[in-house]
């Protein structure tokens, strides 16, 4: 299956006014329009909070990526919010949360969730991707760029275009 659906049109919210985690989470699942398949939100919201309150999803950098698995859902679902105040996440640096991505994955286990979320990772541990995604100022300015990041990420045997390169490639 293909994973070069994620970060189309509907998977940013380049402004989360909530600075508590959890309501942040439910803020971006709510909000965010990549999400209007799952059948019952509510019940996704709360498998991606019981997962967090097992141990934060925030590793640092400002970075969270918090996940749970939905009902009906058939594909990985990823979307962004962009916190410009921060949000309290307990990330091992202390550093507030200011992008937050929350992942949708089918409720069988799979190949696809795995690798988006490994290609996701290792495309915000690269500074030059945070800083992009932070001084973009539009929800279509955020989807590029990390469509761009997460696409090039997917295919690391494929030469990136001119100033691209793919997510574990060392900048």
């Amino acid at each position: 299956m293909s994973m070069h659906h994620c970060f189309d049109r509907g998977t940013v919210n380049p402004d989360l006014h909530s600075t508590d985690k959890f309501d942040a989470i439910r803020e971006l699942i709510r909000h965010t329009p990549v999400f209007d398949e799952i059948t019952d939100k509510g019940v996704f919201e709360e498998a991606v909070i019981a997962r967090e309150r097992l141990q934060s999803t925030g590793f640092g950098h400002g970075v969270a990526v918090a996940h749970g698995r939905a009902d009906g859902v058939d594909r990985v679902l990823i979307a962004l919010g962009v916190s410009r105040q921060g949000i309290a996440f307990d990330a091992p640096d202390g550093e507030p949360v200011r992008l937050l991505f929350v992942i949708a994955s089918p409720v069988q286990v799979s190949l696809e969730y795995l690798q988006a979320l490994s290609t996701l990772v290792r495309c915000v541990r690269h500074q030059k991707v945070r800083d992009a995604l932070l001084a973009a100022d539009t929800a279509t300015g955020l989807e590029t760029t990390i469509r761009d990041a997460f696409s090039a990420g997917l295919e690391p045997s494929t030469p990136p275009p001119v100033g691209r390169q793919p997510c574990g490639a060392a900048s």
